[in-house]
């Protein structure tokens, strides 16, 4: 059985500018060591993750603990926003338009799809293995709307908004 163990990533600092290379928060930096010890608990065959500073943060003291390489995989990136693309209008019309995006930015069709790609991927070159993801909010979230169409804005504005680690 391939096991597939999706890691968002924890607080970052909303105030830095550049989104590839935002740190963690210190309270994010401290949750890592809580992913690090429920991962630990698993017998871990392979890392991947967005090549976000964030998203690899978050699961590299994990990677450590099982002394693996994270491999990074442009498509698992967080979504290229646009202009406005924070409004809470602008969210509720992406989410119910698959194709809607933003000027500058991308539509979740087009996040859905590349991370799919990316994970059925993972699923071929990995099969009967456990597999962490380091990932983001809008990420995950078109990943579970892939698998589950109704998984929606309401389980994203779920995602976005939690904190702490939790075990499903």
């Amino acid at each position: 059985m391939t096991r597939v163990f999706f890691v968002r990533h924890a607080q970052s600092d909303s105030a830095w500018a550049d989104d590839r290379t935002r740190p963690l928060t210190p309270a994010g930096l401290a949750d890592c060591g809580k992913v690090t010890a429920l991962l630990s608990r698993i017998p871990v065959d392979v890392f991947l993750s967005s090549p976000y500073k964030r998203s690899v943060d978050t699961v590299s003291g994990a990677a450590g603990f099982f002394k693996m390489d994270i491999r990074t995989d442009e498509r698992f990136r967080e979504r290229r926003v646009g202009e406005n693309g924070y409004a809470v209008e602008t969210l509720e019309r992406r989410w119910s338009d698959f194709g809607f995006h933003e000027e500058g930015g991308e539509s979740l069709g087009s996040v859905r799809k590349r991370n799919a790609e990316a994970l059925n991927d993972a699923l071929r070159m990995c099969a009967g293995k456990n597999i962490v993801i380091g990932t983001h909010g809008t990420a995950l979230s078109a990943i579970l709307n892939y698998c589950d169409d109704s998984f929606g804005c309401e389980g994203f504005k779920r995602i976005r908004h939690s904190t702490g680690v939790r075990k499903h």
